[in-house]
């Protein structure tokens, strides 16, 4: 599978598996701040790093519906879990998800971090456009009605494209400023856009409309988008392809799809996170211009 609409608008080099990075085979501590669009993959990144053989361990989290990352900087440190293990020292990875920017505490999260592990990575949750359209206004429209299966694909996957590098700029200017690409971006929206294109051709198993990805018309994602944004940050926390791996506790929800089909959802949902963070040139597993 070739995302080439992807490469063809980035302009992307096609990728082959000497351009990465090795896997990172260590179970990895991570700490999570996010809203109801992310918080459940660190649950879920656990389940399959454990499918992998990981000893992955979950330290610490923030959940704050509706949530910027400001809003998780500006809680007290006495009752914020991922402020206090930070200063410990003792976490690897931090994912973040911010809605819209600018979101200044997702530096300051960097710095804090940082400061007590400089070998901490800090990814950044690139999501999925609510209401299908790219409206950084905040707070969110929630009540607006959308029918997911009318949207125009080609007019999503541009403005996840303009949300994308809005995203891809300031992970560049913190990086800027670190002096090291300690921070990372999970392309989930990427990845969300290339399941509904399959979904509309009739190419993803048990899925007849793009509606059967949300629970509600502003967005919130059921079984099969929570599973694929999960691969996409398994992918880049530990730059391993989660292709071949069991079909996760979530797919319980399914119940109108069969076994079969769920194994091979399961699969493509698994080729579409890796294919896009493959592809992408600021989720870190691309090797330094240098190395090669």
């Amino acid at each position: 599978m070739k995302i080439t609409l992807l490469l063809a608008t980035l302009c992307l080099p096609i990728v082959h598996a000497d351009d990465l990075l090795p896997p990172i085979t260590q179970g990895q501590r991570v700490a999570t701040c996010g809203h109801s669009f992310h918080v459940f993959t660190y649950k879920q990144v656990n389940e399959i790093a454990k499918y992998a053989g990981l000893d992955h361990q979950p330290v610490g989290i923030s959940s704050i519906g509706g949530s910027t990352v400001q809003k998780h900087w500006d809680v007290p440190e006495d009752k914020s879990a991922v402020k206090q293990v930070l200063k410990t020292g003792k976490v690897d990875v931090l994912t973040l998800s911010p809605i819209w920017l600018p979101d200044d505490a997702i530096e300051q999260f960097v710095k804090l971090g940082i400061e007590h592990n400089p070998a901490l990575r800090i990814t950044v949750q690139e999501y999925w456009m609510p209401n299908d359209e790219y409206n950084p206004v905040y707070p969110l429209d929630t009540k607006k009605e959308v029918d997911h299966n009318a949207t125009d694909l080609a007019k999503l996957r541009d403005a996840t494209m303009r949300y994308a590098k809005d995203i891809e700029d300031l992970v560049r200017g913190i990086n800027l400023h670190l002096g090291k690409d300690s921070v990372v971006v999970v392309p989930v929206g990427m990845a969300s856009v290339t399941l509904r294109e399959k979904i509309v051709k009739g190419e993803a198993p048990g899925l007849k409309t793009q509606a059967e990805l949300f629970r509600d018309t502003w967005g919130h994602g059921l079984a099969p988008l929570q599973i694929l944004s999960s691969y996409c940050h398994f992918a880049v926390i530990y730059r391993r392809s989660p292709v071949g791996l069991p079909v996760p506790t979530a797919f319980k929800a399914l119940k109108d799809m069969s076994d079969e089909d769920k194994a091979k959802l399961n699969k493509l949902l698994q080729e579409i996170a890796w294919d896009t963070v493959t592809h992408h040139p600021l989720t870190g597993l691309m090797k330094p211009v240098a190395a090669k």
